[in-house]
């Protein structure tokens, strides 16, 4: 072999070997900048066949770049011919994976968060990471997960797709990604700490940086008046004798629920020990004074009038032992069909009505009476800012039109004042003939 460089294509493509290797590379000159490649082929023949292959797919990509069509590189590998598909072996990163950050946050987290945390908590994190999180990143190595993986991911959850049984899957919800965005965080932050990463990736969604805040499902006082009227009417008048009962405690959880403003999972764990009936001392009327628990810890909550006569009623037909629960169960079943007979399963935004609209329905209606929005936020457990976006902001009674319709007063015409613009008049008018 006299020399160790070759040019082919017209002398735009060239193949070389430099001292001491014993790969040949290859070069070309497109798109006013220089490609360099080693064909990792000891072989002059071999590498030519590379070469040549090469010197092709970077000259297609510099045409459709110059039509402004996608490269090839953008397009899946399985979808490549076989003569532009890259031979070169990858190398695959090393060090700690994913899974071995998410054991570790599952045991940290509950050793850390032990009695402090709802059970409930925990099993979500487990969930998010099982059935979703980790079939996705799986055994990739931590250093290897991105901004871009990470917005890879929010793609694929945000796509229908079957399962393995060909059943469609929904696409998840903003609320439910944003959970899973949270658990995913929760498990790099653990790797951080353990020093298997130098720092997080950025995992802020690069679109819809503020969602739209639209008002949660809630009665307004008219449709809250046809539920408990149906309610009240179902409970005195049921289908089915057997059915009396549950329609009683039916009735009765609507009304305690809107005069209340719990959580329907602080009402289910509610029992008669947790309840008094008081007088208040402010008002003069009966009420109830109720000591919560909920995912919020112990919290104390001040009921309207209107919940005393459901919770004697209660109290009545269960017996009321200070250790049971005056809602051993919600009658789903039958509050949906309830919903479904009056018109009422969704509002006129087409999201549905559930329990937790009982709820809704209590802060809305303190706020249309003119409550105050902090102590509003303190008997429910909740923070002003909540009660801000996404209640006060649709209430119309919380617009104070006299603030509103402000109109600045106009000056008095006095003689004075009349006689003083005419004397600026005549001044005027002898100026412009001067």
């Amino acid at each position: 072999m006299e020399s160790d460089a070759y040019t082919f294509m017209d002398g735009k493509l060239h193949v070389y070997r430099r001292e001491n290797s014993r790969y040949w590379q290859c070069s070309t000159y497109l798109g006013r900048r220089n490609h360099r490649m080693t064909t990792r082929e000891t072989n002059l023949s071999l590498a030519k066949d590379f070469a040549i292959n090469w010197y092709m797919e970077r000259y297609a990509e510099e045409r459709r770049r110059r039509l402004g069509l996608p490269l090839y590189e953008a397009m899946d590998e399985d979808r490549l011919p076989d003569d532009l598909k890259d031979r070169r072996k990858k190398a695959k990163s090393t060090g700690p994976t994913f899974r071995e950050a998410a054991i570790a946050f599952m045991k940290e987290a509950e050793l850390i968060t032990a009695g402090e945390r709802n059970p409930h908590y925990m099993s979500q994190k487990e969930t998010h990471l099982r059935v979703h999180l980790l079939p996705f990143f799986g055994d990739k190595a931590l250093v290897d997960i991105t901004a871009g993986l990470i917005q890879d991911y929010r793609a694929h959850r945000a796509t229908p797709r079957e399962d393995e049984a060909g059943r469609v899957l929904k696409k998840a919800s903003r609320s439910t990604l944003h959970q899973e965005i949270v658990t995913l965080r929760q498990v790099l932050k653990t790797a951080n700490r353990k020093g298997w990463i130098a720092a997080l990736p950025d995992m802020s969604a690069p679109y819809k940086k503020s969602g739209k805040i639209v008002h949660r499902a809630w009665f307004s006082p008219e449709d809250y008046k046809r539920l408990y009227e149906a309610s009240r009417e179902r409970a005195a008048k049921p289908k089915k004798e057997r059915w009396r009962t549950a329609s009683e405690n039916l009735h009765d959880y609507i009304l305690f629920m809107v005069n209340t403003g719990l959580r329907p999972d602080e009402a289910l764990r509610l029992e008669y020990r947790d309840v008094a009936i008081v007088t208040d001392e402010a008002t003069g009327e009966r009420i109830l004074e109720i000591e919560v628990r909920g995912k919020r810890g112990v919290g104390y909550c001040k009921s309207m009038p209107g919940a005393v006569m459901p919770f004697r009623r209660l109290q009545k037909r269960s017996g009321g032992e200070p250790t049971d629960r005056l809602f051993p169960t919600f009658q789903r079943e039958l509050f949906n069909t309830l919903l479904e007979e009056l018109d009422l399963r969704e509002d006129r935004e087409g999201q549905r009505r559930t329990a937790y609209s009982l709820r809704h329905t209590y802060i809305c209606l303190r706020l249309m009476e003119g409550a105050d929005i902090y102590q509003v936020a303190k008997n429910c457990r909740t923070s002003v800012e909540m009660i801000e976006n996404f209640y006060a902001s649709h209430i119309k009674n919380t617009l104070d039109a006299s603030a509103i319709n402000v109109r600045k007063k106009k000056a008095p015409r006095t003689a004075k004042a009349r006689g003083a613009r005419q004397k600026k008049g005549t001044k005027s008018s002898l100026e412009k003939d001067a």
